[in-house]
């Protein structure tokens, strides 16, 4: 192509789970799940060129270190599983520029995947749908799919079954997080030796609709909450300094560890965030997308 674009820089958002309820074990191994995912405009930006040709490798760099050049990163992984689909030969730089917590529960490889997979699939012209490249993806984690969508959804399966739900009202999102985070892979370990949350996704899905938070709030719950306070202690500590701040709407996303406050009063965010940024925790304020 005589104009192929060479580089191409995007947005890769967050999110959380404003319920996860875990449904039970699986034969694979995996967990049947039920969610209800809410995107943020907190996001990576992730900037992708093609490299010349005598280049035999792709190579990530990222403002966190944990993930520079790490060759079983999602994103590399992301680019193999389509180049054994499409058959290319091009090598890519892909440059991370970190906004989301490492190991926090909220979708950041994932989401960080998916996006390399759009980048790709637009600079080498493979005109694959969004179904196309998610059934690519899946493979490679259980969230990437939901990252073509990017939108309130509820989730079912593993993660795969994705249907779009109506929200009300914008909320204001504060994220805390512990210093250490949570395995995921840890997480789900344990997870079928701990007691499950009360939670009626439906019910939850219903108050996003009429914008009724109190319905919200008697609902919603993450049944990986226990066992990632089991790992990480510290979990604990910070849902309890979200209630006492007199936030209702206060859960762990994921597998954590980053937990979360909603709200629709911009003031009562500020002012808590204002009082959180001080402790050692991770604090970010931002909004969901609707």
């Amino acid at each position: 192509m005589l104009f192929r674009r060479h580089s191409i820089a995007k947005k890769s958002y967050a999110k959380i789970n404003l319920s996860l309820k875990v449904m039970g074990k699986r034969e694979d191994g995996y967990h049947d799940l039920e969610m209800v995912n809410l995107p943020l405009e907190l996001h990576d930006v992730i900037e992708i060129r093609i490299l010349p040709e005598e280049a035999n490798d792709t190579y990530i760099t990222a403002d966190d270190p944990r993930l520079n050049g790490i060759k079983h990163n999602l994103c590399h992984q992301a680019v193999d599983a389509m180049r054994k689909e499409f058959g290319f030969k091009e090598n890519f730089l892909i440059e991370i520029h970190k906004e989301i917590p490492f190991a926090a529960g909220l979708g950041g490889g994932s989401s960080n995947a998916a996006v390399v997979m759009s980048a790709v699939n637009e600079l080498l012209n493979l005109k694959a749908t969004p179904e196309q490249l998610a059934k690519i993806g899946a493979p490679l984690g259980a969230d990437i799919p939901y990252f073509f969508v990017n939108k309130p959804a509820k989730l079912t399966g593993i993660g795969e079954k994705i249907e779009l739900i109506p929200v009300k009202q914008r909320y204001f999102c504060l994220l805390v997080k512990p210093k250490q985070g949570v395995s995921t892979k840890e997480c789900y370990e344990i997870c079928d030796n701990f007691p499950k949350a009360n939670i009626n996704t439906d019910k939850v899905i219903e108050g996003l609709a009429e914008g009724n938070d109190d319905l919200i709030a008697a609902n919603m719950g993450n049944d990986l909450q226990k066992p990632s306070i089991s790992l990480t202690p510290e979990i604990q500590n910070v849902i309890e300094k979200l209630r006492l701040l007199g936030f209702s709407l206060v859960s762990m996303s994921g597998s954590g560890s980053c937990c979360f406050a909603l709200t629709t009063d911009h003031k009562k965010a500020k002012d808590a965030y204002r009082q959180l940024e001080s402790t050692d925790w991770k604090v970010r304020l931002c909004s969901t997308l609707k």
